[in-house]
């Protein structure tokens, strides 16, 4: 006896994923008209800065301005490079750049070079000197 066949009944249409938050145009970082409004129109070129660029508030957040300009202003009351900050605001680094450049234009914020270590002194530098010190 050969077995039968089950007979497949037709599939249901899979259901449309669900719209992503921010589609509509409210808060998502990923709309184009939300990052022009956050970046605004420059005139002039764009402060050179790259990644690893540290960034510290100057100022608090005066009342006029932006949401995502208080928000950089609290998060750099300690040194945040410019890569940190863009990660905290969920911005692309085009549009952290632009942000940056207008603060930094207002001198809200001020942007610094990283502090890059030293390579340390030669051992027997070191130990001359505690001789040194020993002998007073």
């Amino acid at each position: 006896m050969t077995p039968r066949r089950k007979r497949r009944l037709p599939r249901e249409a899979p259901s449309p994923p669900p719209s992503a938050p921010g589609a509509d145009g409210e808060g998502e970082s990923g709309n184009p008209e939300r990052l022009y409004a956050v970046t605004g129109l420059h005139e002039g070129g764009r402060a050179r800065l790259d990644l690893v660029t540290l960034i510290v508030a100057r100022s608090a957040p005066p009342p006029s301005g932006t949401p995502e300009q208080a928000a950089v202003l609290r998060l750099c009351s300690h040194p945040l490079s410019v890569a940190e900050l863009s990660a905290y605001l969920d911005l692309p680094f085009g549009a952290m750049t632009a942000l940056l450049t207008e603060l930094i234009g207002a001198g809200l914020v001020q942007a610094r070079a990283p502090i890059v270590r030293q390579a340390l002194p030669d051992r027997s530098l070191l130990e001359a000197v505690m001789h040194g010190l020993q002998r007073l």
